[in-house]
């Protein structure tokens, strides 16, 4: 993918994980965690999407994703991104998917405002990040 394409994609995908990041925390205040959980692990994997795609990289699966994230900018990155922001998106990832298939899951307050905080936090550090560049 050439380096225009990449940088216009990153910011797409940038502004649909602010977008994801708005509904997870709506979604919170209505009390409608599991919901709540799936927006905020959305809004995360659509921000590392877009690192990867600002280093012009794609990912098909969640799993992908995170695996990408890990190498490219946890163990070969500039020091930004630490061990405990890929845990945060793995551990999202968990939750989303008890969230979504778990029928006996139960979605505690506490759980997903702490997701909902998680994800407020890594989609403005990769915001943050993208700009630099």
């Amino acid at each position: 993918m050439d380096k225009e394409y990449a940088q216009i994609l990153a910011r797409v995908r940038l502004d649909r994980s602010l977008e994801l990041l708005l509904e997870a925390q709506e979604l919170f205040a209505k009390e409608s965690y599991k919901s709540a959980n799936n927006r905020a692990f959305y809004a995360i994997e659509k921000a590392i999407k877009a690192l990867l795609a600002a280093a012009g990289t794609e990912a098909q699966t969640h799993s992908g994703a995170l695996k990408q994230f890990n190498f490219k900018y946890i163990y070969n990155g500039d020091g930004t991104f630490i061990q405990e922001d890929y845990q945060i998106a793995a551990k999202a990832e968990r939750i989303r998917s008890a969230s979504d298939y778990d029928d006996f899951y139960i979605a505690s307050k506490e759980e997903t405002q702490q997701q909902v905080l998680n994800a407020e936090y890594f989609v403005r550090k990769v915001e943050q990040y993208l700009v630099k560049d």
